[in-house]
């Protein structure tokens, strides 16, 4: 683990890959309805995710929203691992993300412990079950 103050470790660069630009979504509407469509938890973190609506983002965007309940500590491990969910955004959710979506990423306690490697392999495994389980949900409701 990286000692205090140094950069979290971080797994191999990505590199030639297209990237989203992030717009981070802050009202409670846009996070209620990425609750309601598609969820994939984990240990470490949750992943919710929802197709953006029509006029809210454009082309090149994705929508990322951060949260952490009391459940996983005090104010300062909340804020800490809420910076911790940032980070893997931008590094996971830049290429991995779909524009057009929204994604809201929930810490857990496990968030604030396992090692940054780990949850972005985390990250990267919700948002594929998560991309696999929108494409059957669009199969099944054409339209």
């Amino acid at each position: 683990m990286a000692e205090k103050g140094s950069p979290p470790e971080l797994a191999e660069p990505q590199e030639n890959l297209r990237a989203l630009k992030l717009v981070t979504i802050k009202s409670r509407a846009d996070f209620l309805r990425a609750r309601g469509d598609r969820r994939h938890g984990l240990l470490s973190l949750a992943v919710e995710a929802c197709i953006s609506p029509a006029g809210k983002v454009g082309p090149g965007l994705a929508r990322v929203g951060f949260t952490a309940s009391r459940r996983v500590g005090g104010a300062v491990q909340r804020n800490r691992a809420k910076r911790r969910l940032r980070a893997l955004a931008q590094r996971v959710v830049t290429v991995s993300g779909r524009e057009g979506h929204d994604y809201v990423l929930i810490a857990r306690t496990q968030t604030l412990t396992r090692g940054f490697a780990e949850l972005e392999n985390d990250l990267r495994a919700a948002i594929s079950a998560l991309h696999a389980a929108l494409d059957r949900q669009s199969r099944e409701r054409p339209g």
